[in-house]
């Protein structure tokens, strides 16, 4: 049972569960955290978002999406793997653990960053860290896919920062699973017809338009259907 959920405020629609954060395997060190995995020493002082990234997924490396599901009490035909740090979750699941307990829902909102890029996200990913690793709780942190802002350097990724990021970052913040891409078609398609009806109808008259689609002069059966 999902005990908490720290959710960014800017998340709509969290149908997707992306296994960046909470699958990372931490390196092998004496001391443990509440989970049981060996504690990360970070590095003072802290290197720069896409070094510690690279750092954590090169060097320490994630720990198997199936051992991620199993944490949540997911089961095998619950999980879609996405490559090998992310995966998506069905919302059939929600039917599954319908008579299970409610966890706590916890949102984040409103933040001014701070001159070092605190902000939501963030301060998500960290309150997600500090519940799952320190307190033992099992942990989900919901933010949603970045925009297209980091690609193009005009602002910064919607990740987190330092070691309280997602990772690895640059997949996070580029493409993801690329339905971000399958929207952008859906929406230059309606664009593009919407476009074309306002030029034809701008640029002729109606019984010119009648002429081209009933040469004829009368509505065929596709027409009729429609």
């Amino acid at each position: 049972n999902i005990r908490f959920c720290a959710v960014d405020s800017r998340s709509r629609n969290p149908t997707f569960f992306f296994a960046f954060l909470t699958n990372t395997k931490w390196p092998a060190m004496s001391e443990t955290n509440a989970l049981g995995f060996a504690k990360l020493e970070p590095k003072t002082p802290v290197p720069s978002d896409i070094e510690v990234s690279q750092s954590i997924v090169g060097s320490v490396g994630l720990l198997p999406l199936p051992d991620l599901a199993k944490q949540l009490g997911l089961a095998e035909d619950e999980v879609l793997p996405w490559g090998i740090a992310k995966a998506k979750v069905p919302l059939f699941v929600r039917d599954r653990r319908a008579d299970q307990e409610s966890g706590n829902y916890v949102v984040v909102t409103g933040i001014n960053p701070t001159p070092l890029g605190e902000g939501k996200s963030t301060t998500t990913i960290g309150l997600a860290q500090a519940l799952g690793a320190i307190r033992g709780k099992t942990t989900v942190a919901c933010i949603r896919q970045p925009s297209q802002g980091p690609t193009f350097g005009i602002k910064g990724g919607a990740a987190g920062g330092g070691y309280a990021q997602v990772v690895p970052m640059e997949e996070f913040n580029l493409h993801l699973t690329g339905d971000i891409h399958a929207v952008t078609a859906a929406n230059n398609l309606l664009a593009a017809g919407l476009e074309s009806r306002m030029f034809h109808e701008q640029s002729q008259s109606d019984e010119a338009l009648l002429k081209r689609l009933c040469p004829k002069n009368e509505f065929s059966k596709v027409m009729k259907k429609r």
